[in-house]
């Protein structure tokens, strides 16, 4: 199981990373954001809305803050400028979020109604934590396939080359 020191790492990886993904893509002409690329979610500004959209949906199942998250494929904000500032709020939000976290509710169990196939599962917590940090890395790594075809490298993605995680000297 994981614990509340695993979370708050995540969540900095994933605010760290999101600020370096975002940088680049508003680098870009609003044609490369948007254009269809054959990814999953067609475009890069897709995919990024999509990590957005999860994170809502798992914030809506863990804290009740959106009371529920919009249909799957909805594209929340209809700009890549206002999906820039969701981002940075939400990644707030998850720092900010991460510091409630224990050890007893990540090993309690959630039951939730899933937007992608609409089946009922109750999981531990911990699980859907996991799921949350780890849905956001699986998709960056789309868009940085998306961005290198374009051009462009975001540098490491590694978590030990954060600038905030302590070296051993």
């Amino acid at each position: 199981m994981i614990d509340s020191d695993y979370c708050r790492w995540m969540a900095t990886y994933n605010a760290w990373m999101n600020r370096k993904f975002y940088m680049v893509c508003a680098s870009l002409p609003e044609a490369d954001l948007y254009a269809d690329r054959g990814a999953f979610f067609q475009s890069i500004y897709l995919t990024l809305n999509h990590i957005a959209y999860a994170d809502l949906a798992f914030l809506s199942r863990f804290t009740g803050d959106p009371a529920d998250a919009p249909s799957l494929g909805t594209d929340l904000l209809g700009s890549f400028e206002a999906l820039h500032t969701e981002r940075q709020r939400l990644d707030d939000r998850l720092l900010h979020w991460v510091e409630s976290i224990s050890t007893d509710w990540l090993a309690s169990s959630l039951t939730y109604t899933s937007k992608v196939d609409g089946q009922a599962r109750t999981l531990p917590r911990w699980v859907l934590v996991s799921h949350l940090f780890q849905h956001q890395t699986h998709h960056r790594g789309q868009v940085t396939t998306l961005l290198n075809q374009l051009g462009h490298d975001v540098g490491s993605t590694d978590l030990p080359f954060m600038p905030t995680f302590p070296s051993e000297a």
